[in-house]
Formats: structure tokens, C-alpha cells, sequence
């Protein structure tokens, strides 16, 4: 069995290559957990100063699997709940490593792919990328990965693109501060590479501890995040157990219409 997740070492950087290409890099339980572990893992590795995040094949990560949605559907509200704090967990532990993070993407980065995006500190896109905040089209919401996502784009753009669940393009991406910058593909790379070259430059605890400094003047506190994690997961499994959530998930997983579609 091909594993989910590739770790690549080329000296001080790792390269965590999402490796599903067959169904575009999304999600599912046991891509979560081997994530999670792999962060964890070069965390405490102090041989690693950079981490790139990309996916193999086609898409960056297209978002929820479709066999995983299918069972979360049919599960409990407590499922979901505990399902939705793996999630947490995986965001969280990016958005907080010690590490430099650059996020490589290219084709599509939907719905969980978007929250991955969000969470790296620096963020390079080939102009064919495509982007997505897909989940109220099954009466859901980006719930988990909301605080990074936000914290990425600003409360204002969230509003929309959280509400239409509309594709956008990599320039808008760029535009809202999604991502940091835009390069044609041949050149991604390369763009890539120059990122690497500056944070293996500078000071390896100065790069290392820049978003802790960042997140301690701007406010947040862990106990906050805590409270958060958990209300957010109770607000996605509350969705994806109610009647709506329910119909938009079967609809999506039947392929048909939602009724308030039709």
C-alpha cells in the first residue's frame, strides 16, 4: 500500500509531499494522523530549519475524501466531534511548529487544503492553482480551520467566501493574502527554493520562533486556542448531523442537488 504521506530530506529541509494523486491529495483520517505525525516529528528534529508542505500528482489537496465524508456522514454527532479535533490538532500543530513553514501549491487546494495554506508562513502558487471554500455547498461551514483561514484572509473576505463557496482564482488568492505570491509553474520551484535560501540565511532561532512573536504581540493566548479547537469542532459535527448537513452531504455523495438548490 502506497503511504499517504512522503517525508523528503534534502539537508536542513524536509519536504512533506501529500501522496494520494489518484484522488488529488484529499483528506481523510489516516492522511490527518500521518500529517500530524510527520509535523510532530520534524518538530523535535533540530537537524530540520524548513519545512515544505506540497502534494504529488495533479492538486495540492482537493479537500475531504469522499469515502471519509461518507462515513462521517452516517456517524454520530461524538464522532464528529472527535473527527473534527483530529483536524484541529493537524492545524494546529503547523500553524504552531517551530520550523519555517512554505506551503508549494499547485491545481486545486479546496476546503481542509485551504486551512493547510492558511497555516504556512509563507505561501507560493502557480497561476493554474484553484481555491476553494467549498463546504456551504453541503450546508457545512470551514469551521476547523476558520481561526487560520481568517487570521490568512481577514475577517471580511471570509464572510464571503465562507458564505458562496465560490472557486477562486490563484490572483485572488494572492490578492485577499492567501498566498504571498504568484509564479508561473515552471517557475514554482525556483520561487520555492529562493524561500528556502533566505530562512536557511537567517538566524535559525530567529526564523524558527518569528510566528510565536508574531503571535504573542497580536494577542493570542493557547488557553484561547484551546476553547476555540472545541467550538468549533461542536459547531462541524452539529452541522454534519443535522438535517441540513445531512442533505447536503447525501446530495454531494448521491450527486444530485441539494433540495434548497433545486
Amino acid at each position: 500500500m502506497t503511504h499517504p504521506l512522503l517525508n523528503v530530506r534534502e539537508g536542513a529541509v524536509a519536504r512533506l509531499r501529500l501522496n494520494r494523486p489518484d484522488l488529488h491529495n484529499a483528506f481523510d483520517a489516516v492522511v490527518i494522523a500521518a500529517l500530524t505525525g510527520a509535523l510532530e516529528a520534524v518538530a523535535a528534529d533540530d537537524s530540520v530549519r524548513v519545512v515544505v508542505l506540497e502534494g504529488e500528482g495533479a492538486s495540492f489537496s482537493a479537500g475531504a475524501d469522499l469515502n471519509w465524508m461518507r462515513g462521517m456522514a452516517a456517524a454520530s454527532e461524538d464522532a464528529n466531534r472527535e473527527d473534527s479535533l483530529a483536524l484541529a490538532r493537524l492545524m494546529r500543530t503547523l500553524d504552531e511548529l517551530p520550523k519555517p513553514t512554505i506551503a508549494r501549491v499547485h491545481g486545486a487546494a479546496f476546503g481542509g487544503g485551504v486551512g493547510l495554506v492558511a497555516c504556512c508562513d509563507i505561501a507560493i502558487a502557480a497561476p493554474e492553482a484553484k481555491f476553494g471554500l467549498t463546504e456551504s455547498k453541503l450546508g457545512l461551514l470551514p469551521a476547523v480551520i476558520s481561526p487560520y483561514v481568517i487570521e490568512a484572509i481577514g475577517p471580511r473576505q471570509a464572510r464571503r467566501w465562507f458564505a458562496t463557496a465560490e472557486i477562486f482564482a490563484a490572483d485572488v488568492a494572492l490578492q485577499i493574502g492567501l498566498v504571498h505570491q504568484v509564479v508561473p509553474a515552471g517557475e514554482l520551484d525556483h520561487a520555492v527554493q529562493r524561500q528556502i535560501d533566505l530562512l536557511l540565511k537567517a538566524g535559525p532561532v530567529a526564523s524558527a520562533t518569528a510566528k510565536a512573536l508574531v503571535r504573542r504581540v497580536t494577542g493570542e493566548r493557547d488557553r484561547d486556542r484551546d476553547l476555540l479547537d472545541a467550538d468549533n469542532a461542536a459547531l462541524i459535527a452539529g452541522l454534519r448531523v443535522s438535517p441540513e448537513g445531512q442533505e447536503g452531504l447525501g446530495a454531494f455523495l448521491e450527486k444530485r442537488k441539494p433540495r434548497w438548490a433545486e
